[in-house]
């Protein structure tokens, strides 16, 4: 878990201005997604003042200073530069008030800008840092981006992933992670996995060493990161094993609060593992619209028990 991230980086992954303090953005650290939208603050109420966030003003907050006396807005804003505040945001291109700027500048604390609206910044800036300072859990396993699905493949080792990542990506899809994968729960339904830095872009062949995918087959056969929505477990074939045949026994993998749903494919000689888990990821995206082909044998099944039926009863009459 990324403990805490510098208001520099979330200069530069959120595109905000700098205004103020650019010599102070690799000191300040910021250690909670939370935003802090100083209201009762600017009325002189600091019993619970959330000095840790990031402090973003708009136009509700910049307005209600322009009817504070000169003194009483300076005095608020030296109580709002607290060693641990990481920065102040303003939205909607407004002008920070020039007491926020005094205060500010004595605290060395950077003050920062956008044209965007308030509620889009603090989405922006709300969502990079809960991506960032996550708890994260690290799987064993090789995570691929198949026409769009984020499918987690897993298994014993040397029981074929990377090369079957490897065939993957030939055949247009991309890596996203191989060996190890960083996971962490982006909100109730998604969880989103990424490569470890030391890992970017390479991949591991028995009898080859370490490959980079990126170098190999271009910019366009890797992602950085991508959401989970499949776990294909490869498993050596054993006559005493149970596979499920129809599709109809479902399978699920909790990690942390989210249920990821989960396939087991026999490896045995001779199976192309690389079309058989892009066939589970292409069944996967018609489910998820609404086609499910099991459910489409049931009812061919059905209809033919029923016609037979019929048949037989005719026959009988």
């Amino acid at each position: 878990m990324t403990e805490s991230v510098t208001v520099s980086d979330l200069v530069e992954k959120t595109r905000l201005d700098v205004y103020y303090g650019q010599d102070y953005l690799n000191n300040r650290v910021i250690t909670t997604s939370d935003i802090s939208r100083p209201g009762l603050e600017l009325t002189g109420y600091f019993n619970y003042y959330p000095a840790k966030r990031v402090q973003l003003l708009g136009i509700t907050e910049t307005s209600f200073a322009k009817g504070m006396t000169h003194e009483n807005l300076l005095a608020v804003m030296r109580k709002m530069c607290q060693p641990e505040t990481p920065a102040f945001v303003i939205s909607t291109q407004l002008d920070p008030p020039e007491e926020l700027i005094t205060a500010a500048d004595e605290a060395q604390i950077p003050i920062l800008g956008t044209k965007l609206t308030t509620s889009r910044v603090l989405s922006n800036m709300t969502n990079y840092l809960e991506g960032q300072l996550a708890e994260r859990q690290s799987l064993h396993g090789v995570l691929v981006d198949i026409y769009g699905i984020g499918v987690l493949i897993t298994g014993d080792s040397g029981v074929g992933k990377s090369e079957t990542a490897l065939e993957l990506v030939r055949r247009g899809h991309r890596l996203v992670a191989d060996d190890r994968v960083e996971i962490y729960q982006q909100d109730e339904q998604t969880l989103v996995g990424a490569a470890p830095k030391i890992l970017n872009h390479l991949l591991e062949i028995r009898g080859i060493g370490i490959i980079d995918v990126m170098n190999l087959f271009g910019a366009g056969a890797v992602r950085s990161e991508v959401d989970i929505d499949l776990i294909v477990n490869l498993q050596l074939w054993s006559k005493d094993a149970q596979f499920d045949r129809l599709g109809n026994g479902d399978q699920f993998q909790k990690i942390f609060d989210v249920e990821v749903p989960k396939i087991s494919i026999p490896v045995k000689t001779g199976r192309n593992l690389a079309i058989i888990i892009e066939s589970a990821a292409m069944n996967f995206r018609a489910k998820s619209m609404g086609y499910d082909a099991t459910q489409t044998f049931d009812n061919n099944l059905r209809n033919l028990i029923q016609q037979n039926s019929e048949h037989d009863t005719k026959e009988n009459s």
